[in-house]
């Protein structure tokens, strides 16, 4: 066997980043055992969702759980009310991180909800950052391109402009 044309190296594995078979499986393909298996669960559905309700119904806690699992699974995140400060700038983000954590600790809000919201709160801060830094380096690229920029619009840090 010629290794350049089946992809192989010498001790018969196959070379990194080169597929034994270039066309694999296509998209969406599926397993014959796996279109059979759905083919005779669609067949007999009806009945056996008419047994498992009337196993539930019996009194089998199994069959039960199994029914209320698929009419009203276990909820995957949920509403939470909380009143947080608008956030403009920088400053407002330690207000609200503030806020946060206050809830959180108070047992308002669980400890997966102030990090869900904290990761919200950094978005925005990230947005505000972004927007700053936008704004300074058009200020500065305007000031170097001496079309006549006023050096007050350039936001300080540190009172040098940089």
């Amino acid at each position: 066997m010629n290794p350049e044309t089946t992809g192989r190296q010498q001790a018969g594995r196959f070379t990194p980043g080169i597929s034994g078979n270039p066309q694999g499986r296509p998209p969406g393909a599926r397993h014959r055992v796996t279109v059979l298996a759905e083919k005779l669960m669609a067949d007999d559905a009806e009945n056996v969702v008419k047994s498992v309700i009337k196993a539930a119904n019996n009194g089998d806690m199994v069959a039960a759980r199994l029914v209320l699992d698929r009419i009203a699974p276990p909820r995957k995140g949920s509403f939470v009310t909380l009143s947080l400060p608008k956030i403009t700038d920088a400053s407002d983000v330690l207000d609200a991180l503030a806020a946060i954590t206050a809830a959180a600790s108070s047992g308002e809000i669980t400890m997966e909800e102030a990090a869900c919201l904290a990761g919200l709160v950094e978005g925005q801060r990230r947005a505000i950052e972004t927007s700053d830094l936008e704004a300074r380096i058009i200020a500065l690229e305007s000031r170097l391109s001496g079309d006549g920029g006023d050096d007050d619009d350039i936001p300080l840090i540190n009172g040098n402009g940089f």
